[in-house]
C-alpha cells in the first residue's frame, strides 16, 4: 500500500511488511525526521471505542519498555479515525521466515537466539506486563540476527506480577499454554511456555501442536512437548522445564536467561540467525 498523502502529513507509507487480526504493518517514512525509516501500525476499522482503546493500551505498554530485544515506540496517536503507532524499523525477516526458508536451527543456533529473547522477556515481566503472544512470528531478526520480541497488541498488565483473569483467551492457538486452554489466569510463566516451544520449534521445523486452532490448543492437554534425542541434555532439560504443564515448574524468563547463557559459554559459537 502507497498513500499520496502522507499519513498524519507526516509518515510517506511504502510497503506492507505484516498484518493480523487487528492492525496492518507498514514501512514508511519519517518527513520531518530526515525520512527516517519507520514502522507504522495502523489498526484496522472497527468498534471506534475499541479500536481506540487498544491502541492507547499496547502504547502505554510500550512506554513502560526499554530493551535491546523490543522495539522502541516513536508516537502513538490514537485520536485519528485510523489509530496508529508508529515504531522503530527492525529490517529483516521473522523467526517464522526464517524457520519456514531454512533448515532448522542448530541447538547453538538455538541457544544463542533465547537467550536475548529470553533476557527482553524477563524485562517485559518486571516492568509487570504478560506478552501473552510470543511466536515466531512475532520475533524479528535484524540484520545481525539479533532477535526482537513485537507486538504487544494482547499483552495483559499484571498487578504487581500476580495472576490476571481475562475473559478471552489471548494469543495463538498453537503456542497456547495449558492454562490458557483450560481458561484459568495468566501469568509471566504462560509466556515463558510459548517461548520454550518457539525455541523447539526452531530446532525441529516443525510446530509441535499442529492442526486447527481447537485441535493444537487440546492436544497440549493430553501430551508434553516431545524434545528430540539430538538435542545436549542441557538444553534439552531447559525446554522441558520451559513447557512443563504446571505453571509453578517453570523457570522464570530470567532464570531461563542465565540457563541458556550458561549453556552457550560451554558450546562453540553460533553463526547468526538471519532472517
Amino acid at each position: 500500500m502507497t498513500s499520496p498523502r502522507p499519513l498524519a502529513d507526516r509518515y510517506r507509507l511504502g510497503e506492507q511488511l505484516g498484518h493480523g487480526g487487528a492492525a496492518q504493518v507498514y514501512r514508511a517514512a519519517d518527513l520531518r525526521c530526515r525520512r527516517r525509516p519507520v514502522a507504522v501500525k495502523i489498526f484496522r476499522p472497527g468498534d471506534t471505542r475499541a479500536v481506540k482503546g487498544g491502541c492507547r493500551q499496547e502504547a502505554r505498554m510500550l512506554r513502560r519498555l526499554r530493551h535491546p530485544g523490543l522495539v522502541t515506540l516513536y508516537e502513538a496517536n490514537p485520536a485519528q479515525e485510523r489509530p496508529f503507532l508508529v515504531l522503530q524499523l527492525i529490517d529483516g525477516g521473522t523467526l517464522r521466515r526464517r524457520i519456514e526458508d531454512d533448515v532448522p536451527l542448530s541447538p547453538h543456533e538455538a541457544a544463542h537466539l533465547g537467550e536475548p529473547l529470553a533476557h527482553a522477556l524477563s524485562h517485559v515481566h518486571r516492568a509487570g506486563i504478560a506478552h501473552c503472544d510470543i511466536k515466531p512470528g512475532n520475533i524479528l531478526l535484524d540484520a545481525t540476527g539479533r532477535p526482537h520480541l513485537v507486538d504487544f497488541g494482547v499483552a495483559r498488565v499484571l498487578a504487581d506480577g500476580a495472576p490476571v483473569a481475562t475473559d478471552r483467551v489471548p494469543g495463538t492457538a498453537a503456542y497456547l499454554a495449558p492454562e490458557q486452554v483450560r481458561g484459568e489466569e495468566v501469568t509471566t510463566r504462560t509466556d515463558v511456555y510459548a517461548l520454550g516451544l518457539t525455541l523447539l520449534e526452531s530446532l525441529t521445523g516443525c510446530r509441535e501442536y499442529a492442526g486447527g486452532p481447537l485441535e493444537a490448543a487440546l492436544a497440549r492437554l493430553h501430551r508434553p512437548p516431545t524434545v528430540p534425542d539430538r538435542i545436549p541434555e542441557e538444553l534439552a532439560d531447559l525446554l522441558i522445564a520451559m513447557t512443563s504443564a504446571t505453571p509453578g515448574r517453570r523457570p522464570p524468563a530470567r532464570q531461563c536467561a542465565q540457563r541458556l547463557s550458561a549453556f552457550n559459554r560451554r558450546t562453540p559459537a553460533a553463526a547468526p540467525c538471519t532472517g
